[in-house]
């Protein structure tokens, strides 16, 4: 088998990866991160383009609440003077909204404002994140998709929102179901959580018609929590680097575990010029990217450095320099065939996706290529370059040494 010298690129390939790093670095003090309303605060709201179905009003005696889940919609009438009562429509019983529109007619003091045709099923009835609202002279809507509607791009939700300032838009499951997550920072909220809430409604139905938009989830994110987040993040990540120095440490010299924990951190700094520079927004997300390169990046160390341990042992009396060489080498079309049939499954991911998962399946991409480059040339070159310390200071105390 023909050794390739690995070793010879060695240095090139630190003076790439420190330009890399580098450039990070520059973007980072020059742009910063496109944080993620994770790491700061704001309102995150999942909202669906889903037609009104029903529109529901109360004026009897008591308080009634509705509530709706995969089964069925209820009705819970209670208060002072009222003796509580629940009144249930499952969806098995009433197939159609037409069939649901009737039967809460009959409550009393139960106005019914139905839109649909009468035949659309109850099946497509839109979830509301809204808990238990109570009805009341306002009309309460209840939302419903029907099959064939057109698509919604994402585009054109972005240029709704586009007015209120800085706002974050992400497609939610297949383009069918017209789902978006709207994230909004809390800078550009000016009369805290509610009155954005209904902002971005009023932004999106004034584009896309009144009573159109269903909102399914809407949570506030405060400064305290997004700051634990980040504090929680850091922590992981130095936490992560600790044990895996720990575990190579017991598992081999020094000086690989040293070099296995400067590999997986290029591969981080890596992922992190790359997020800086492409300005893709930097969440969680992008945390458990970085994460599962970290795990990908040292189980490719692990195994060559295995193979570099096994090669000294056959042949004991031959220089490192052309050890390592040989088992990058050996290791060489396993490392090939191994990442590019990962790299096949995460392609996929990128392909197929949109939103959140395809900056995931990006970031992941970039990261395993990092992930190779670092075991080969930083991982491997770093204990080159100690083996290289450690023989020099050997031959100068051997020179120093006094004659007898």
């Amino acid at each position: 088998m023909k050794i390739i010298r690995f070793s010879k690129l060695f240095i090139p390939a630190a003076i790439l990866s420190v330009l890399l790093i580098a450039a990070g670095i520059i973007s980072y003090a020059i742009k910063g991160f496109n944080l993620g309303v994770d790491f700061q605060a704001g309102l995150i709201q999942e909202v669906q383009f889903a037609p009104t179905a029903l529109s529901l009003t109360y004026s009897g005696r008591g308080n009634a609440a509705v509530s709706m889940d995969r089964n069925g919609l209820y009705v819970v009438i209670s208060g002072v003077g009222v003796e509580g009562v629940t009144h249930s429509f499952p969806f098995a019983n009433y197939q159609t909204i037409g069939d649901l529109s009737a039967a809460l007619a009959r409550v009393d003091g139960i106005g019914v404002d139905n839109s649909t045709s009468g035949a659309a099923v109850t099946q497509q009835l839109v979830q509301s994140a809204q808990g238990n609202p109570v009805l009341g002279s306002d009309p309460y809507v209840l939302h419903y998709l029907p099959d064939n509607l057109p698509e919604i791009a994402i585009e054109d939700v972005r240029g709704a929102l586009s007015p209120l300032g800085t706002v974050s838009v992400q497609v939610l499951g297949a383009d069918s179901e017209r789902r978006f997550m709207v994230r909004m920072e809390d800078s550009e909220i000016d009369g805290g959580q509610g009155i954005p809430a209904e902002k971005i409604i009023s932004s999106l139905e004034t584009v896309f018609g009144t009573g159109g938009v269903a909102v399914t989830r809407s949570d506030y994110v405060g400064s305290r929590f997004s700051k634990q987040l980040s504090d929680q993040a850091g922590l992981l990540m130095g936490l992560t680097l600790l044990l895996i120095l720990i575990y190579a440490s017991i598992r081999f010299k020094p000086q690989f575990a040293v070099g296995a924990v400067l590999a997986i951190a290029h591969d981080a700094l890596i992922i992190v010029s790359f997020v800086t520079w492409t300005r893709m927004e930097f969440n969680t997300t992008t945390i458990a990217a970085i994460l599962t390169i970290l795990g990908y990046s040292i189980n490719d160390t692990i195994v060559i450095f295995d193979r570099i341990r096994e090669t000294r042992r056959i042949y004991p009396d031959d220089k490192f320099v052309n050890i390592l060489d040989r088992a990058l080498t050996e290791t060489l079309s396993r490392t090939i065939i191994t990442t590019v049939t990962t790299m096949l499954a995460v392609l996929s991911l990128f392909i197929f996706t949109t939103g959140s998962m395809k900056d995931f399946a990006l970031a992941l991409l970039v990261g395993m290529i990092s992930g190779v480059y670092s075991t080969i040339f930083v991982a491997s070159g770093f204990v080159n370059w100690w083996d290289v310390q450690v023989t020099k200071r050997s031959k100068k105390k051997f020179v120093l040494a006094p004659s007898a």
